[in-house]
């Protein structure tokens, strides 16, 4: 052994070969941190004095090559200055630079994924070789910031701008078979094989067969580009790009523009360039919030591990309503293979179950994400029922029938009586009790609730909800199962609507009392689609169904009376008795049409205003950043409340649940994270102002302390 570290080992192969071997002691997967990237730089610094004809570059890891940096560091990173970030950079470049221009063939053997850093160390090689399970890809432009270790550089000499572009800002993963088609890989090899095909392809290249010289001046050389073909590649894509990536994530053109920059120069100033951009792109509020969201994602997977360490997985399961929510659900167990039961007392009900899977089935077929013969299986595994008949074999039963908590306490009682004492009950339910549900129960340890998201396979959101009398073995099969159908749980202590619809409904109530000062619902939908919300709160509220929001506003009202109710008639009530339930029946605050593909389109029809007109009290001039106050305020400080009563553990898991179930604006991370970017002392000083609405608008003991103290929730 040449060199051994806690990350790298270096070996010499018969033929003076050089083995560089990435293995990190003590962890499952490659990333490079400090410590790693030190013993990167010590292996270099041993190559350069042997003797040797080739190298391979391999990883350590049946899980995979190297999954990048670790994301972990990168925060205390960004707080450096530019300066210190460039320079940063550079030490890091200096030694994959070192890597690239060794006097000898090298060829990075790929045996799964290679992203990020593990990709920009991989091009640093001269020849890449791929195991049928490998990926590869660039994702920091998910993150708001740019390659920072050559990946705008090399990538594209070596596949042209044009696909440098579309993997760099795109930031997806491509498998083996994509990459070599488009020419980031030299070959596809088993596993097993790897090394064998390596050491023949390094032979090739020292013997003169392969030019492996000619690649790495390609990589150090400006790009074969003239004035026009550049401007083609690059103002061309400038636009596309920013349509696609929208005005709150700048990474993407910022990547665009750098390759653009970079194309006429060599590899030093091409590094420099793009150096000085990831630098830029560090310091944004957005990179730092969108790291925070991966941080975030990543935190709720250990979380996951640590509580169904033991559990045992879910083989067949039943839902119990076959509505469009029942439906998703059967949909999403079978899809991900759990067979399931899904069971109602008419034939018409089970049908719309069936169809909804079969919707949901046929546009994966059109968008070629399916074939007919995956569709059929899917279909093949939902066994449609109106009898108990083949409930005991079941081993979790998710309970989806109207948000009624008379009928859903009689139908779990059925269910339990038809299914084994193993069998675990959960309730989908948005807001009733999950211990009040438990109340008839024989086995109220064996039941919690599952709140699944609308619509079911597209929302990555599953709130797990512990009853009083809920056991953690429940818990730890309710993540599991949740798992197995490739969602995200948060587990949630028992309160009206858990935390995301708590959260919510305060937000929704911010915007009632606007409508009440007499702003118009529009204004509002725009300015916040403008802070980054996927839509507005009229435009939720109709996909939502403003009969259910006006039902769940009942139960939060009842619940948190002191700032979650209304003295008179809300514009929510006039709705809900008008029958304008939103998209449900084409009419809410906006009336909807179905265009040629089937989607429904909004528009408005100026009557609304005149079933509007009585809810309003007054009129008041109101500034857009008031309006995102008072927007905003009530859902920052409801967020703060449920970490306060241990709804949850953690600032983290509010803000999760709110990027995961509603789609709060990533690049601002989650309530609690845009209140630290705020301040809370000066969102304290924003929220006197508006007292005078109620004590939706009142910090809490806890969030006045942190507020003096000049805290932070992160």
């Amino acid at each position: 052994m040449l060199y051994q570290g806690s990350a790298f080992r270096l070996e010499m192969l018969a033929n003076n070969i050089l083995k560089v071997t990435f293995d990190m002691a003590d962890q499952s997967a490659n990333v490079f941190n400090a410590t790693a990237l030190k013993e990167l730089g010590e292996t270099l610094e041993v190559i350069k004095k042997q003797t040797a004809r080739g190298l391979l570059f391999t990883s350590g890891k049946p899980s995979g090559f190297v999954f990048g940096a670790d994301i972990t560091e990168f925060l205390s990173h960004f707080k450096k200055t530019e300066n210190e970030l460039v320079a940063w950079i550079a030490s890091i470049n200096d030694i994959f630079n070192g890597y690239e221009d060794l006097p000898f063939p090298k060829v990075a053997l790929i045996n799964g994924f290679a992203l990020g850093g593990g990709c920009e160390i991989a091009l640093t090689m001269d020849f890449r070789l791929a195991s049928p399970k490998a990926q590869m890809g660039l994702p920091e432009t998910k993150l708001g910031i740019i390659p920072g270790w050559g990946g705008t550089v090399r990538l594209p000499r070596m596949i042209g701008a044009d696909h440098a572009i579309e993997w760099i800002t795109g930031a997806k993963n491509y498998k083996a078979e994509e990459a070599l088609k488009f020419g980031a890989i030299d070959g596809i090899v088993e596993d097993a094989k790897l090394e064998e095909a390596g050491l023949k392809l390094l032979e090739k290249a020292i013997s003169g067969e392969l030019d492996w010289k000619a690649r790495v001046v390609a990589k150090n050389s400006p790009l074969k580009l003239d004035k026009i073909e550049s401007a083609m590649s690059f103002d061309g894509s400038k636009g596309f790009v920013a349509a696609l990536a929208g005005p709150n994530y700048p990474a993407p053109v910022k990547a665009v523009e750098a390759m653009q920059k970079s194309a006429r120069l060599d590899r030093a100033g091409s590094l420099k360039n793009e150096g000085e951009t990831f630098a830029q792109c560090a310091k944004t509020k957005t990179a730092e919030c969108l790291t925070q969201v991966f941080l975030g994602d990543q935190y709720l997977k250990k979380v996951s591990k640590k509580i169904t360490k033991d559990a045992q997985p879910t083989k067949f399961a039943a839902v119990l309503g076959a509505g469009i929510m029942g439906g998703g659900i059967a949909y999403q167990s079978s899809s991900m293979g759990v067979g399931v039961l899904m069971k109602d007392i008419k034939h018409e009900q089970l049908d719309l179950g069936m169809n909804e899977a079969s919707k949901i089935l046929l546009k994966e077929v059109e968008r070629k994400k399916s074939t007919p013969e995956k569709m059929a299986k899917v279909l093949a595994g939902i066994t449609p029922t109106l009898s108990y008949a083949d409930f005991g074999a079941t081993e979790f039963v998710v309970e989806a029938v109207v948000e009624n908590e008379k009928v859903k306490k009689s139908v779990l009682a059925d269910v339990e009586n038809a299914t084994s004492p193993e069998t675990i009950l959960a309730s989908n339910t948005s807001t009733i009790s999950i211990t009040s549900l438990a109340e008839g129960l024989k086995r109220p340890d064996k039941f919690c609730g599952m709140h699944f998201f609308n619509p079911v396979h597209r929302m990555p959101l599953v709130e797990i909800i512990r009853g009083a009398k809920t056991s953690q073995d429940t818990i730890a099969r309710a993540v599991n199962y949740a798992n197995q159908m490739g969602k995200t749980p948060i587990v949630v202590n028992d309160c009206a609507g858990f935390l995301v619809n708590r959260i919510l409904f305060p937000y929704f109530n911010g915007f009632i009392h606007l409508i009440e000062d007499g702003v118009d619902f529009q204004r509002v939908d725009k300015v916040m689609e403008k802070f980054g919300w996927p839509m507005g709160p009229a435009y939720l509220l109709d996909v939502v169904g403003i009969d259910t929001g006006f039902h769940a506003s009942s139960i939060m009202a009842k619940a948190f009376p002191d700032r979650m109710s209304f003295s008179d008639k809300t514009i929510l009530e006039t709705m809900y008795n008008l029958k304008r339930f939103g998209q449900k029946n084409n009419l809410g605050f906006y009336e909807y049409e179905f265009d040629k593909k089937g989607k429904q389109v909004k528009k408005v029809n100026p009557e609304v205003y005149e079933i509007i007109k009585p809810s309003i009290k007054r009129q008041i001039d109101i500034t857009d950043e008031d309006i995102v106050m008072r927007m905003m305020l009530p859902m920052i400080i409801e967020g703060s409340r449920c970490l306060e009563d241990k709804i949850v553990e953690s600032p983290v898991e509010v803000d999760m649940g709110l990027l995961l179930g509603l789609g709060f604006p990533p690049f601002r991370a989650g309530a609690l994270k845009y209140a630290d970017s705020i301040g809370l002392k000066n969102l304290e000083a924003i929220s006197e102002k508006f007292h005078s609405i109620g004590k939706l608008y009142e910090f809490t003991p806890f969030m006045k302390s942190l507020a003096s103290e000049n805290k932070t929730y992160y």
